[in-house]
């Protein structure tokens, strides 16, 4: 039984995908008077303006991921396998092309026309507009396999083909023809550019040399040689420099100064894998470039030698992320540790905030100075890292432990760099150990210090400031086994320690005394400690999960549910979900209150770490073989979510990965299929004839009828200064032999204005409703005018009651049996008794004697 739309969570968008093999499309907008970037990432089109390199529009995405990539003035094309789709306002699809019978990898926008080139060397010409064929031309593979494609400027209606067998065609397209053949220079063309001379085109070719040729007589104007491999991309720089740039396949660019036609500088490592696409902004000195090393870089040429800056940038993981985890208590930092051996920082509000800590060394200046290639001092990826805000702004609040490599690394958030210290053994100071590594890492919350496990099982503690061995947890180890998790509670009062030979172990963390041990019921394969709640979930190598109360030290809750092993867990922020994921591509959110299973959905690929928000509106996960990062929102927060435990039968739906565009949620609620547990569920008037039922009314509406009296008091306002009466001008005397003055007399102003209104009163709805029910004996509708008047309205209506405000012992008789049947049919209880309080409250003689009357039946 599947539910639909239901989850708990929904995909909301993708963190650090910003370019792929595709080489990028630069455009010019009139209106706007700007360049914009178009890049491919995945099923996608992404397009960037120049002047910042913000992301403006994200397209729908194609059925598979995007292999080719062009751009006219007014639509972007883009292909998949054999078919040709255009983007008109970088969203929507609005034209597409089928027709090719293999998979297409050039395409040339060309006036009106689009031409697309396919692996089966068949060149079709289509109409823009009308999605026609205008001319389908086939080649001999043998002879000439198509390779590059290029629109000589002011040539009109021609285009020039490069081949793999190094002979190049002019061709003019409207009739048809071969109008020139070159014999080219013995090696594949890979790349055909449009120098800024009208006639000269530049051949980049698979040996490594670049042609400046001239097309119209045929002529070789210059020749250059680079030792870097194929060229994969050419562009001229066009504001008075007489510079041609060239790409290679390991990432190096060549300027070239075409003047002296030789070699000005090289830009080495511009990207860790081959440059896919490179253009220079006409009439400025930027140099825009991309690769596959999910990167795009702006270089800004304004100093001496001709060499470029990077000016601006997007770059993400080259590699997939291994481990992930939320930095700081705002929930808008994301910490990223890839296969690629960078930690990096992404920002959940905007890309601009991205940082990259770089890459861990064990020398950074002999790093620098061999280059990334050749760079023998690298450490290995990073595995397992924890962090800390606090004091980060002071010393390192980060630590990491690398793949097979006894020496942790901290590092500096603020500075965006490695830290100073490297952490091992003092044992191991001299020499590297074979077979020995650390295995868990954590950082108390104040920041002060690293605890650090190792695969002999030994734990060490080091302050983070000074990088100084604290000591170490055991006699000489810990753990027999490896140590597969460390964690510190909140207070700096326990250290919890386990180890693969199935013991969990707790430590006094200042003495580094042993506090209790417990033997586990499978080999732990890691663990994780909720700070604040004290609850610590622990993964076992039987795919099965249990949850340990660290005050009490026993095991509260057991799950299983997973078919592959573990790969992360988080908690809630509130720590009542617990968060797992596993290799058999679900993500599991279990409630431990009740400890049952409340949300499983499926991902295409494993999710490999997993990353609560600390505010609780995000959850993040990395996955097997994908440079991005996801965010699911939490539909909890928003919207109406069931959280009943799933049924025994359940079966897991498959969930697409969200994309960089952020998805609105649908509400499901207008679905035709729509799950029970969806529905609201709407409480009876009675629960059971045995039970006592209460009001739904809020407590404001009855909890302080008994207190109005005070109330009024404190809101009574307070009354203004009088002003004193004037002296008379003679002051009356006393005649006598001893003068008096005559004291003023006061003026009786007391005297009440409130009128008695008596018979004079008119009959409130409530009255009269009560008046009704003394024949019929129905009091359902004065109860129910009564539970929508406020306090101060219902006090009115009670008084008026009696008969000095103008009721009459009948009717207030009558309120009583009213009281009497809500008590009988046990509900709305509560307002029974408020209201019975308010009416008894200042009337006890009379009271006595309706109520007499009521119970003697009178």
């Amino acid at each position: 039984m599947a539910r639909v739309g239901c989850g708990v969570f929904a995909g909301f968008r993708v963190l650090g995908q910003f370019s792929g093999h595709v080489p990028h499309v630069l455009r010019y907008h009139g209106r706007h008077r700007e360049f914009y970037l178009a890049t491919a990432v995945g099923r996608s089109v992404h397009t960037y303006n120049v002047k910042k390199l913000g992301i403006v529009a994200v397209s729908n995405a194609l059925p598979q991921d995007i292999t080719c990539l062009a751009a006219d003035r007014m639509l972007i094309f883009a292909s998949y396998d054999n078919v040709l789709h255009a983007f008109a306002r970088n969203k929507e699809v609005v034209h597409t092309y089928e027709g090719h019978k293999a998979r297409i990898h050039l395409l040339q926008p060309f006036g009106d026309h689009v031409i697309s080139v396919d692996v089966d060397n068949v060149l079709i010409v289509w109409d823009t507009q009308s999605e026609e064929q205008y001319l389908e031309v086939g080649f001999d593979k043998a002879t000439f396999a198509v390779s590059a494609v290029l629109h000589p400027s002011t040539y009109l209606n021609k285009i020039l083909l490069g081949s793999e067998q190094g002979s190049l065609q002019l061709w003019n397209i409207r009739s048809n023809k071969l109008l020139y053949s070159f014999p080219g220079w013995h090696f594949a063309v890979t790349a055909l550019e449009q120098a800024p001379a009208v006639d000269v085109v530049a051949v980049g070719l698979v040996s490594g040399h670049i042609i400046i040729h001239n097309i119209k007589f045929d002529e070789t104007l210059m020749k250059f040689q680079q030792d870097w491999g194929p060229i994969t991309a050419i562009s001229f720089r066009t504001d008075g420099h007489p510079v041609m740039a060239a790409g290679s396949p390991i990432g190096h660019i060549a300027l070239w100064d075409l003047e002296e036609k030789k070699l000005m500088c090289q830009m080495q490592d511009a990207h860790s894998t081959a440059i896919a696409g490179m253009s220079f902004v006409p009439g400025e000195p930027l140099l825009i470039t991309n690769g596959a090393d999910n990167a795009i870089q702006v270089w800004i040429f304004d100093g001496p030698g001709g060499t470029g800056r990077v000016l601006r940038s997007r770059m993400g993981h080259s590699a997939p992320p291994t481990k992930i985890r939320y930095h700081g208590h705002n929930g808008e930092q994301i910490l990223s540790a890839g296969q690629d051996g960078t930690l990096q920082s992404f920002s959940t509000v905007h890309e601009k905030f991205n940082k990259s800590l770089g890459r861990g060394s064990i020398n950074k200046k002999k790093s620098k100075k061999k280059g990334l290639k050749l760079d023998t001092m690298a450490l290995p990826p990073i595995t397992v890292f924890a962090s800390e805000v606090a004091h980060q702004s002071d010393w390192d609040g980060i630590v990491a432990c690398h793949q097979g490599y006894i020496t942790c690394t901290t590092w500096n958030y603020q500075k965006t760099s490695m830290g100073a210290h490297k952490l091992k053994p003092e044992e191991f100071s001299k020499h590297k150990p074979i077979d020995i590594y650390a295995t868990a890492v954590d950082i108390t919350s104040c920041g002060n210090f690293a605890v650090i496990g190792l695969s002999t099982g030994q734990v060490d503690v080091y302050n983070m400031q000074s990088g100084i061995h604290r000591g170490h947890y055991g006699e000489e180890r810990a753990h027999e086994g490896a140590i597969r998790g460390v964690a510190v509670d909140g207070l700096n009062q326990l250290t919890i320690t386990a180890g693969s030979e199935g013991l969990i172990k707790f430590w006094k963390f200042k003495t580094k005394d042993l506090v209790y041990s417990t033997d586990l019921p499978c080999v732990p394969s890691g663990i994780l400690l909720h700070r604040d709640s004290g609850i610590l979930g622990i993964a076992f190598d039987d795919f099965s999960i249990s949850v340990l109360d660290i005050e009490t030290r026993k095991i509260v809750r057991t799950f299983s549910g997973h078919h592959g092993r573990i790969n992360d867990m988080t908690f809630s922020p509130d720590g009542r979900w617990l968060i797992t994921s596993s290799m058999d591509c679900s993500i599991k959110t279990w409630d431990l209150p009740s400890g049952c299973l409340i949300d499983c959905f499926l991902v295409d690929s494993a999710a490999v770490s997993l990353t609560m928000s600390p505010t609780g509106d995000f959850l993040a996960s990395a996955h097997v073989d994908d440079l991005g990062i996801y965010l699911w929102s939490n539909r909890s927060l928003y919207s109406l979510v069931s959280l009943r435990p799933l049924s025994a039968d359940y079966v897991p739906s498959m969930v697409a990965r969200p994309t960089t565009c952020p998805v609105e949620d649908v509400d499901v609620a207008g679905d035709e299929e729509t799950c029970d547990e969806m529905i609201e569920y709407v409480s009876p008037e009675q629960l059971g004839l045995q039970l006592v039922t209460l009001s739904s009314l809020p407590e404001s509406r009855w909890k302080n009828l008994l207190s109005l009296d005070i109330i009024k008091k404190k809101n009574k306002p307070r009354e203004p200064p009088k002003v004193p009466k004037s002296a008379p001008f003679f002051i009356p005397t006393v005649s006598g032999l001893i003068p008096h003055y005559v004291t003023p007399r006061e003026e009786n102003d007391t005297q009440s204005k409130v009128v008695s209104l008596g018979v004079l009163a008119q009959k409130s709805d409530f009255f009269i409703h009560l008046e009704e029910a003394l024949r019929t004996n129905e009091y359902t509708a004065p109860l129910n005018l009564l539970k929508s008047l406020g306090p101060s309205n219902i006090e009115i209506e009670l008084r008026c009651l009696a008969p000095e405000g103008g009721g009459s012992t009948e009717v207030m008789l009558s309120f009583l049996r009213m009281i009497g049947m809500m008590l009988n049919k046990k509900y709305n209880f509560e307002l029974a008794q408020a209201y019975l309080a308010l009416f008894l409250k200042g009337r006890l003689v009379d009271s006595q004697v309706i109520c007499l009357r009521y119970v003697l039946g009178i």
